[in-house]
C-alpha cells in the first residue's frame, strides 16, 4: 500500500502497524519500512506517534543508511504539530552538516516554504544547488526536485530568472511549463468567478498530478543479484551447489554487468542491482520453505529484495562510484 492513497481508502493506522511488525521480521529492511510507518501515521493525523517512531530510527543501535533524511522528516513533522523551535534546530543541524543526498535538502526546503518562510526555503534550496550541483555537471534525477522546488520558491517572491531557474524549465518535461505551474497568481484564480479561469486552473493542476502520479507509479526495478566478495565466499563455502552459478567472484561481477547490458539493449527499463547477504538468504529461503542449495532460488530474492527497496539504479550518474564497490569511478570501471 502506497502512503499516498487516500484515506478514505485504507486504514493508515492498522498499515503503520503491518509495516512495525514487518520491519520487526526483516531487520535488513528496517529503515525503510519505518520511514513508510511513519507516513502513514503522518496521514492518520497521529503525528506524536510519527516522531516516536523517527526517534526510533534515530536511536537504533546498527546505524541508519541515511540519518539526515530521517531528522528532516521527523523536523517537518515536529513543526506541523507545533513543535516549532525543535523543528527549526533541527533543520538548521541539517543544513551545517551539509548533507550529499538531495533528499534532506528538499524536505527541509519546504517545510520553511509552507510555514511561509519563503526567503529562509529560497536561502536552503540555494545552498542544495551549490553543494549539490557543482560547476557544468549534469543534474542526476535526484537533483531536479531542488532545482524545481528553488524555482517555484523564487517565483513567489518576484525574483528574476537566474542559471538555475533556466536549467529547471529546461529539465521540466510537464505540457505546462515551471513558470506557469510556480505563478503566484493561480492561488487568486482559484477563488475566481470566471469559468474560463477555473478552466484553465483545473487543467494546469491535472498535468502537475499525472506528472506527480508518474513519478510514483514506476514499478521497481529489474534487478540483478550482487554477491560482494566476502558474501560470495561465505555463500559458496556454505552452500557448494552454488558454484555452478558463481564460478569466481571476478565472473560474477562480470556477469552482472553483461547481463545489464543486455537487458538494456533489449530495450528493458528501469534496471538495477541488489546486493545479497548470506543471513538474508538463508531467512529468504525459509520463508519460501526452499533450501538455500537451490539455484532457481536465486532470481525470486532478487525480485524480492528489489520489491522491499532495496536496489540501486542502474548505470550509476555520471562520475558516480562503480556499483561493484570499488573505489574507482564506473566509467573507469565496469562501465569502461
Amino acid at each position: 500500500m502506497r502512503p499516498d492513497t487516500p484515506a478514505e481508502n485504507v486504514d493508515h493506522t492498522a498499515e503503520a502497524a503491518r509495516l512495525e511488525r514487518t520491519a520487526g521480521l526483516y531487520p535488513e529492511d528496517a529503515e525503510t519500512l519505518l520511514l513508510r510507518a511513519a507516513a502513514h501515521l503522518e496521514l492518520s493525523g497521529d503525528r506524536p506517534a510519527a516522531t516516536t517512531v523517527y526517534d526510533r530510527l534515530l536511536s537504533s543501535a546498527g546505524g541508519l543508511d541515511d540519518p539526515h533524511l530521517v531528522r528532516a522528516l521527523k523536523a517537518s513533522n515536529l513543526w506541523e504539530y507545533g513543535h516549532e523551535a525543535e523543528a527549526r534546530a533541527i533543520i538548521e543541524g541539517i543544513r551545517t552538516t551539509a548533507p550529499r543526498d538531495p533528499a534532506p535538502w528538499v524536505i527541509v526546503a519546504e517545510a520553511l516554504e509552507s510555514h511561509d518562510e519563503l526567503e529562509a526555503a529560497a536561502q536552503t534550496f540555494t545552498e542544495a544547488a551549490n553543494l549539490l550541483l557543482p560547476g557544468s555537471t549534469e543534474p542526476s534525477p535526484a537533483t531536479h526536485p531542488v532545482l524545481y522546488g528553488r524555482h517555484r520558491v523564487r517565483r513567489m517572491l518576484g525574483l528574476p530568472h537566474d542559471d538555475w531557474d533556466t536549467l529547471a524549465d529546461t529539465l521540466h518535461t510537464s505540457p505546462v511549463s515551471l513558470d506557469e505551474l510556480h505563478d503566484p497568481k493561480r492561488v487568486w484564480s482559484l477563488g475566481s468567478d470566471n469559468p474560463a479561469e477555473l478552466e484553465a486552473e483545473i487543467s494546469r493542476l491535472r498535468a502537475e498530478l499525472g506528472a506527480y502520479r508518474e513519478a510514483l507509479s514506476r514499478p521497481f526495478p529489474v534487478a540483478v543479484l550482487h554477491w560482494p566478495a566476502p558474501e560470495l565466499t561465505e555463500l559458496l563455502s556454505t552452500y557448494p551447489t552454488l558454484t555452478s552459478e558463481y564460478p569466481s567472484h571476478e565472473a560474477h561481477l562480470s556477469t552482472i554487468e553483461s547481463s545489464l547490458r543486455e537487458l538494456s539493449a533489449s530495450g528493458t527499463p528501469n534496471l538495477g542491482i541488489v546486493t545479497g547477504t548470506v543471513p538474508s538468504y538463508e531467512a529468504f529461503a525459509a520463508s519460501e520453505g526452499t533450501s538455500p542449495h537451490d539455484a532457481t532460488l536465486l532470481p525470486q530474492y532478487a525480485t524480492t529484495l528489489a520489491a522491499r527497496g532495496r536496489a540501486v539504479a542502474w548505470p550509476p550518474q555520471r562520475g558516480a562510484e562503480c556499483w561493484c564497490g570499488s573505489t574507482q569511478g564506473y566509467d573507469a570501471c565496469h562501465g569502461s
